[in-house]
């Protein structure tokens, strides 16, 4: 699992291949109309397809004379399953953290809105 993680992470890493998953997003497109914002040699741009199709991130087939290219939303799956997990991990540590953090302020306040006796307000 973690190397088909390291690949689509590696795959989405480059900012062409990011905008080429979201141009997808609207469904299957012939590479010419996906290549045609990007200012680069359609050589170099079906590299970037190889690349996401190579990941699974992708899938080409010849309809005609075009080559078209579809997303395969589910290859996200394990990205998003990672996410998850680090979501969770670290509401966790932070809701500790937070739940410290009051500890800490009411040892040092106890009334929260009300003046400490000895204390001046105006420090």
């Amino acid at each position: 699992m973690t190397n088909q993680i390291d690949a689509l992470f590696s795959a989405l890493a480059d900012p062409t291949r990011r905008a080429v998953v979201e141009q997808l997003a609207d469904g299957a497109q012939p590479v010419g109309a996906l290549a045609a914002p990007h200012d680069m040699a359609l050589p170099s741009f079906l590299r970037h397809i190889e690349v996401l199709e190579d990941a699974g991130l992708v899938a080409t087939r010849k309809q005609g004379r075009q080559r078209m290219v579809a997303l395969r939303p589910k290859s996200l799956d394990p990205i998003d399953g990672w996410l998850d997990r680090q979501r969770a991990l670290w509401q966790g540590r932070l809701a500790r953290l937070e739940a410290v953090a009051r500890r800490l302020e009411f040892a040092t306040n106890p009334m929260p809105g009300k003046q400490m006796p000895g204390k001046d307000r105006s420090s």
